[in-house]
């Protein structure tokens, strides 16, 4: 992508190198974006920090993920944005700037996939790729009104992207429809094992509980016509009492998986860090393995009543956050507040590995504010279909 026309700011100043795709098959004539963690030939691989990129040399090979998608067709261009190391929510990097939201540009584009996702939305790309381990691809396409999403925990290979926290990183993807959304869909994933014969849509009263403002207003008036297209709502609490709990486990499983990866590095070379990520990194430091283990059994006894939540075809119908994105200039405390108040939605599909798909809803507060639906353990492209027919039904 050439400076002078990326006017979202989109996309890393790189170079351009030659990246060959097939003339043929499902995606071509779709411009492919890749987030700046996963590696492309004839490019560095930055992952949104300074010595990271100094240190990264350019690239000889795809990630397995890029090479399938230019396989099928998809036109590769140029790398995107990403927060630093992938470690927060807003597409705010201290390093190399914020991306525009073009549907929103008074507002965060959310992050990490935040070149990504302003690609998409700006028709600067088609598709794109991105990361998700705490919201990194739900909350920037809800951000900017986009179709995403976090795939089943380990569905689509992740070598030859930088980990960060690996038990909850996954691949996700972004696309403006659910149509285009699928097409990738059907090129990164085998058929899901066992697609829906007849879905039961749920209702989480306690995700719901959380949504504040007009975001909420746009989720009653959802819900009715779902209720009206589909049937009854079959209400169900997710969270069982535990959302603290719950928030608190994936913040301390994540936080020790991070420094596991990345500690020895900080510690080392002493990078640069833009704000939070210090401040995470001293969290991280602060954790017993007590606290640690609790976490983990936590995890564990709740990705278990999800499953049994869910059985073969349950689909819980969420909100992906609580409330439209921040303005740029929202404040330290509001950008500190608005990321603990969403974490509570968006640990829900980390913590169990499940599939969530978002989609747009509508506008709340001037700006985007998005739909979801959580399935089963490898239902993803099932559950792709099931969003399609809900966003026809409320949209």
């Amino acid at each position: 992508m050439l400076a002078h026309l990326d006017r979202y700011r989109a996309f890393l100043p790189y170079p351009p190198a030659e990246v060959v795709s097939a003339p043929t098959g499902p995606l071509a004539g779709l411009r492919l974006a890749v987030k700046d963690l996963f590696d492309v030939a004839g490019y560095p691989t930055g992952c949104g920090n300074p010595l990271k990129l100094a240190a990264s040399g350019i690239k000889q090979d795809h990630a397995p993920v890029v090479k399938r998608l230019l396989d099928a067709g998809a036109e590769f261009c140029g790398k995107t944005h990403t927060d630093e190391l992938a470690w927060s929510l807003y597409g705010v990097n201290a390093h190399f700037g914020t991306p525009v939201n073009p549907v929103a540009p008074d507002h965060i584009p959310g992050g990490s996939s935040s070149g990504s996702a302003a690609a998409v939305a700006g028709h600067l790309a088609d598709i794109a790729l991105g990361t998700d381990t705490g919201g990194s691809v739900r909350a920037p396409a809800a951000f900017c009104g986009l179709w995403g999403i976090r795939p089943t925990h380990g569905r689509v290979a992740l070598d030859g992207c930088m980990a960060l926290a690996p038990s909850f990183d996954t691949c996700g993807f972004f696309a403006r429809d659910g149509e285009t959304l699928k097409l990738v869909a059907d090129v990164l994933m085998d058929a899901d094992e066992a697609p829906f014969s007849k879905q039961r849509l749920l209702l989480p009263q306690d995700l719901l509980a959380g949504v504040s403002g007009e975001g909420s207003n746009l989720v009653d008036l959802a819900l009715r016509r779902i209720g009206t297209v589909f049937g009854p709502l079959e209400r169900v609490s997710v969270y069982d009492g535990q959302r603290e709990a719950l928030y608190s486990a994936f913040r301390n499983i994540q936080a020790s998986e991070v420094l596991a990866i990345h500690g020895e590095w900080q510690e080392t070379m002493h990078p640069p860090l833009g704000p939070g990520i210090a401040e995470r990194f001293a969290y991280a430091r602060s954790l017993s393995s007590h606290a640690v283990r609790a976490a983990e059994e936590l995890r564990m006894d709740f990705t278990r009543q999800m499953k049994e939540l869910l059985g073969p075809n349950g689909i819980v119908i969420s909100p992906v956050v609580h409330d439209a994105p921040l303005r740029l200039n929202a404040g330290e405390a509001a950008f500190d507040s608005y990321r603990h108040d969403a974490m509570k939605l968006l640990c829900v599909a980390g913590l169990a590995g499940l599939p969530q798909v978002v989609f747009p809803l509508g506008r709340a507060n001037g700006a985007p504010f998005g739909l979801s639906v959580i399935g089963p353990r490898n239902s993803d492209r099932s559950l792709i279909e099931v969003a399609r027919n809900i966003s026809e039904a409320v949209v």
